[in-house]
């Protein structure tokens, strides 16, 4: 039986968190990440300007012993956050819905875990477009919500570019310009900027 999709819920799904300069974490630093879930349980999300330095999919789908069909691009595999590196998420266009579970994160975009969705994109008919990420970023109940009072974090609305964008290296940027904030005038250092 199909598991219904699901909406994600909370007042931050759905939108980007932009890393500031001073995060004391450098897992996370100049990190665009998409939430794909918030509530008073906690929060969810994937880094979406991050690429794996060694992974494409090509290579995962032989690893997964999936073909690929003529014309699928090769594109990158990023690193969706420090939590269970090994397991993949597809954040895609809502024009695909998979029959195993699909979670709708907003009207625009929506996310996969299931491996039908890479079958699909190696086939040539999955979403129109997608991003996969292995490993996701999670807070706990009320932490997210406590590193950005305490300006660990910039919000953003998502645009299609940010997250699905192939110009990973100038993400970070853009969404700070999304919101009328100017890079340069960020300072790393506390009380400078």
């Amino acid at each position: 039986m199909a598991t219904a999709p699901h909406q994600s819920g909370g007042q931050l799904a759905g939108k980007c968190l932009i890393a500031m300069p001073r995060m004391g974490d450098l897992r996370f630093a100049r990190s665009v990440i998409y939430l794909c879930a918030h509530s008073a349980e906690g929060a969810m999300g994937l880094i979406v300007n991050k690429p794996a330095a060694d992974v494409r999919l090509g290579e995962l789908l032989n690893h997964l012993g999936i073909p690929r069909g003529a014309g699928v691009p090769d594109i990158r595999v990023h690193i969706g956050g420090p939590v269970e590196h090994a397991r993949g998420f597809v954040l895609h266009s809502s024009d695909y819905e998979s029959p195993q579970g699909t979670m709708k994160v907003d009207d625009g975009i929506s996310m996969t875990a299931t491996l039908d969705v890479l079958e699909k994109i190696a086939a040539g008919t999955g979403p129109r477009q997608s991003m996969l990420a292995l490993g996701y970023a999670g807070w706990g109940p009320g932490q997210l919500e406590a590193e950005i009072a305490q300006n660990g974090w910039l919000t953003a609305d998502a645009r299609p570019d940010l997250v699905f964008g192939r110009a990973n290296e100038f993400k970070w940027t853009a969404a700070l310009k999304s919101i009328g904030v100017d890079p340069l005038s960020l300072s790393s250092q506390a009380g400078r900027a």
